[in-house]
């Protein structure tokens, strides 16, 4: 269970980025996050595994308290946390196969990291990873040279390395064509069902939510003003999240 409780967030003092955030999130599914940009939405994710230093408030996973770790505490606890990012945070220079190993360089020790020495097991886990996502011909290629879609397959691969507890996806397909974006929120979905985790994706593409969301949390001026499932998802609703319908397709 991840649970987060009365979550503020300010960059600037009395500029609050998040307001008091109460969310609980209970086993496996996709979780949409929505609204406006600005919103707090990546804030909001990045307060979940310490990224961003919340001002306020709580965020715990199980019945540890994510928000009071320190040091090695706080890194294994990341380590538990997969994140995927908008631009890919891939090591470029490096190959498909090593990018997908760093995923687990938080649960080895500095001299195997540096050395690149890692578990078989590990390795194993990682091609079965690449015939997954269907880049399996694509392990000795250097990062930089995949197509977007391409990239965030590995991103998410990556993540799912670390035998995460949840999964964290940051405008996963903001810079992807729609067919692409398809198959990226795909893959999201069918990594939390079959990994059974939770997995919370922050996006713009209300079409894409309503289609692969289990649940979706509208957000606005730093607020949770929605939590509920896709059907309940009405035009009132969206007003409310971004201020007007004109941009919706009817």
């Amino acid at each position: 269970m991840l649970c987060i409780q009365n979550l503020s967030k300010s960059y600037v003092a009395g500029k609050p980025v998040l307001s008091g955030i109460n969310l609980t999130i209970d086993g496996a599914g996709l979780v949409a996050i929505i609204g406006a940009s600005g919103t707090g939405k990546s804030t909001l994710l990045r307060c979940i595994n310490r990224l961003v230093e919340p001002t306020s408030g709580s965020v715990s996973l199980g019945n540890e308290d994510i928000t009071a770790l320190k040091g090695n505490d706080l890194r294994l606890m990341r380590a538990r946390i997969g994140m995927v990012f908008q631009e890919y945070n891939l090591v470029e220079r490096l190959s498909v196969m090593e990018n997908l190993l760093t995923g687990v360089l938080g649960k080895i020790s500095p001299w195997n990291a540096w050395l690149r020495r890692f578990d078989p097991v590990d390795v194993e886990r990682a091609w079965e990873m690449l015939e997954v996502v269907g880049l399996q011909d694509f392990a000795n290629t250097r990062a930089d040279s995949l197509s977007g879609g391409q990239r965030q397959r590995v991103g998410i691969s990556r993540a799912v390395m670390q035998h995460p507890s949840v999964l964290l996806a940051d405008e996963p397909t903001s810079s992807l064509d729609p067919k692409t974006s398809v198959e990226i929120m795909e893959l999201l979905k069918r990594v939390g069902d079959t990994k059974k985790i939770p997995v919370l994706v922050n996006m713009h593409d209300v079409a894409l939510a309503k289609r692969f969301a289990d649940r979706i949390v509208g957000m606005r001026g730093g607020k949770v003003v929605f939590d509920g499932a896709p059907a309940d998802l009405s035009d009132a609703i969206l007003n409310d999240i971004y201020g007007g319908t004109s941009w919706l397709a009817h």
